[in-house]
């Protein structure tokens, strides 16, 4: 089966298990969405493993929905958030 990227059906299943949460927190593009859904719904393996995190994320958000981090807390991780330094790897590939 081919799916997300035209690439085999296991590899496929992968990449939607590694972004289950972006899609369950709506934070990925419409585009990418879709796909992850069609995946699902094709994917008995993918779907059963998607309702896990599904009925986790919904137990968590059930019993600590409520909850909030101190704000000194929310403060020092803004601070540290903005003092990240994200750095990217390249590979360049020589003939």
């Amino acid at each position: 089966m081919s799916g997300l990227n035209g690439e085999d059906h296991e590899t496929d299943c992968g990449i939607v298990l590694s972004e289950v949460y972006l899609y369950l927190d709506l934070e990925c593009s419409e585009d990418r969405r879709t796909l992850i859904q069609k995946h699902l719904d094709d994917c008995d393996g993918c779907l059963r493993e998607y309702g896990i995190e599904h009925e986790v994320k919904a137990l968590v958000s059930r019993c600590c929905g409520d909850e909030k981090a101190p704000r000194e807390l929310r403060d020092r991780l803004r601070i540290k958030l903005d003092q990240l330094e994200v750095q990217v790897e390249t590979r360049e590939f020589l003939p």
